[in-house]
């Protein structure tokens, strides 16, 4: 899937005042993350248990 294709959401945690945030789009194979100031730039993708795993240890930090 391209980057245009994907359903992209930002956290509700995210800055609404146009700070630092990222966006994210889940499929069934990746999650793909990039920065919601940036969106023709790069996007990382990951598989959905690191997504998991990181998302856990970022909610206990």
């Amino acid at each position: 899937m391209s980057a245009s294709t994907l359903q992209w959401f930002k956290s509700s945690y995210s800055d609404g005042g146009g700070g630092d945030c990222v966006e994210v789009a889940t499929c069934p194979h990746a999650v793909h993350v990039r920065d919601s100031k940036d969106l023709d730039g790069p996007s990382l993708a990951v598989a959905p248990t690191a997504w998991v795993d990181f998302a856990g240890w970022a909610a206990g930090a």
